[in-house]
């Protein structure tokens, strides 16, 4: 499940991961999670990078280079 990887996105981000809606966000930092997605933390930057399946979210965060 590395879908989230091959979204266009900004060079600053070091994280992809999925929401429980299916939304792909890329993260500056290593995001944290909670009941339905991820967080920055209010530390870093985060952005809306697609959209695709829910299915395993849970599991989708990768860091990217």
């Amino acid at each position: 499940m590395n879908e989230g990887a091959t979204f266009p996105r900004p060079d600053w981000v070091r994280w992809v991961a999925q929401d429980s809606s299916g939304v792909w966000w890329g993260y500056s930092i290593e995001p944290l999670r909670n009941d339905c997605g991820w967080y920055e933390n209010e530390v870093g930057d985060c952005v809306r990078l697609g959209h695709s399946s829910a299915f395993g979210w849970e599991n989708s965060l990768l860091p990217v280079s």
